[in-house]
């Protein structure tokens, strides 16, 4: 049995203690500062107020201000917040945990750099701690908390530097019903998991056109949807080689595209969109929520507006990312580019 703490209460740090007490290891949770109701709730009754279950018994809950208590004889740290923490967990947690105690995130997300490149927060993480060698390993791929909390098969990647470290927190994690592989190409991973949410915004337009044409509730057009499906892999293709990853990743990518565009809030807000309402407009219908998707498409975006002033991409490459972003920062209607999405291929 192993001592797992998990910072960070969200609803995918916690789902992960149900195969963790599933396979007999100590769990606890320490919660950030936004999370104190969340921590209090569940060491009433166990019940996560934001993932709405019941969280599996023997989970041991701190507030925020008893994380170096919570770390103590640990011999895994899961690094559980929203890509809106990962400056707070660098500055509060990081510098308090012991320099050979593995780091496992899901948190989603990348920097863009002022070059024009993308990197993952586990490289931004050893960016900034220098030269501690820290081991800072990440989850991706298609898995929804809700699903895997009620114990569905969800297959995922750990991905860090060093495979033997790899092959240990699967063993600690894995189960009959969660399915991991390996892989030592974190930028890869993780930048293809993180853009799925920057398109799933994409494909869901569709999903709003539809509707604002036959009104909620009618049958969806699934082929404005797969041309969008299509376009999105297109661009998060040459994304990836824009990164320098591994082309394999796009598997990954496309598991959490389709699971993405299925639900939640990404899949709302595209929604609302599409039905016409302006950003700022949509974001109000859902109460100001942060969203993922939002920081990523504006990041990404960021890179290529980046790369195409120094001549080193076409925009005519990534009409679909630029569209969401012109949405998103810059108030334009719904007006999506298909004539773009058409290629010539051959000799």
């Amino acid at each position: 049995m192993s001592i797992i703490t998990i910072v960070g209460a969200g609803v995918m740090a916690s789902a992960l203690s149900v195969p963790l007490r599933d396979n007999g290891h100590e769990v606890r949770i320490v919660g950030t500062p936004l999370d104190r109701e969340i921590i209090e709730s569940c060491r009433r009754d166990g019940y996560h107020i934001t993932l709405k279950r019941k969280l599996p018994d023997g989970i041991k809950y701190f507030q925020t201000e008893y994380l170096k208590e919570a770390i103590h004889g640990a011999e895994l740290l899961l690094g559980g917040v929203s890509s809106f923490g990962v400056e707070w967990f660098l500055r509060t947690v990081l510098p308090v945990i012991p320099d050979d105690l593995p780091v496992l995130s899901v948190t989603k997300g990348m920097f863009d750099t002022p070059e024009g490149g993308l990197i993952s927060y586990p490289e931004y993480y050893e960016q900034e701690t220098g030269g501690r060698g820290l081991s800072l390993n990440a989850i991706g791929g298609p898995c929804t908390s809700y699903e895997l909390a009620d114990r569905h098969h969800s297959s995922v990647f750990f991905c860090g530097r060093d495979m033997d470290i790899l092959r240990r927190l699967k063993s600690i994690f894995e189960t009959e019903y969660y399915h991991i592989s390996l892989s030592t190409d974190v930028r890869g991973i993780e930048c293809a998991v993180a853009l799925k949410n920057a398109y799933a915004l994409a494909v869901s337009l569709a999903v709003g056109l539809a509707e604002r044409e036959c009104g909620e509730g009618c049958v969806l057009h699934y082929n404005p949807q797969a041309a969008l499906f299509q376009q999105s892999l297109r661009e998060m293709r040459r994304l990836l080689e824009i990164a320098g990853c591994s082309d394999e990743n796009i598997i990954p990518g496309i598991g959490d595209l389709y699971v993405t565009i299925f639900g939640g809030r990404t899949r709302r807000l595209g929604t609302l969109l599409g039905h016409g309402l302006s950003f700022e407009k949509a974001m109000e219908a859902l109460n100001g929520v942060t969203l993922e998707s939002v920081a990523i498409t504006g990041r990404t975006a960021a890179a290529i507006r980046t790369r195409i002033e120094k001549g080193l991409s076409a925009a005519s490459d990534f009409p679909l990312l630029l569209h969401i972003d012109d949405i998103i920062r810059n108030g334009v209607p719904v007006d999506i580019p298909w004539k773009s999405f058409e290629v010539e291929l051959g000799p």
